[in-house]
Parts: C-alpha cells; sequence; structure tokens
C-alpha cells in the first residue's frame, strides 16, 4: 500500500511540475519532503494505511510551523488537502 502511495505522490508532484505556479510548486516540494520522511516512519512502524500516514504528515507539518511564514502554512495546507485526495 505505501508503494501505490508513493507513486500516487510522484504522479501528483509531476503534474504540480507542469501546471503549478511559483508558489504551488515551493509549497508541493515542501510538502513532498515531509511525506517522504511519513511515509518511510509508517513502513517503519509496521502501518500501512492511509490514516497512519495522514497523521505522520500532520505531525511533521505542525512540528515544522515555525519554519515557514502564515502565507507559506496556507499554501502547504492547502497543497497537502489537494494531495490527499488523489492518496485517499
Amino acid at each position: 500500500m505505501l508503494e501505490q502511495y508513493e507513486q500516487q505522490l510522484d504522479s501528483w508532484m509531476a503534474h504540480q511540475v507542469d501546471n503549478a505556479n511559483d508558489d504551488e510548486l515551493f509549497a508541493a516540494g515542501y510538502l513532498q519532503g515531509h511525506v517522504t520522511v511519513a511515509l518511510s516512519e509508517v513502513e517503519a512502524s509496521g502501518e500501512s494505511n492511509f490514516e497512519s500516514l495522514s497523521a505522520a504528515v500532520a505531525a511533521a507539518l505542525k512540528g515544522a510551523e515555525s519554519e515557514l511564514s502564515a502565507e507559506d502554512q496556507e499554501l502547504v495546507a492547502n497543497a497537502w488537502a489537494d494531495l490527499q485526495q488523489h492518496l485517499s
């Protein structure tokens, strides 16, 4: 299941590269890093469901809030909402 999420992430990211504006592309790239780490953490924990992945990404983004401005946080949140539609 996690491999499927990785493939969907790659497909979503390719779409972003082709279609997103600069701000959206920044958010997608930033999010991609967090999702990749979350996928590794979920795999290491033995979980393989969307709920575990979603919780891991949400925790990672929450922990990294101080890295981004409020505007960038909103861009990343929007990117995460969009990606979740492709993953679930």
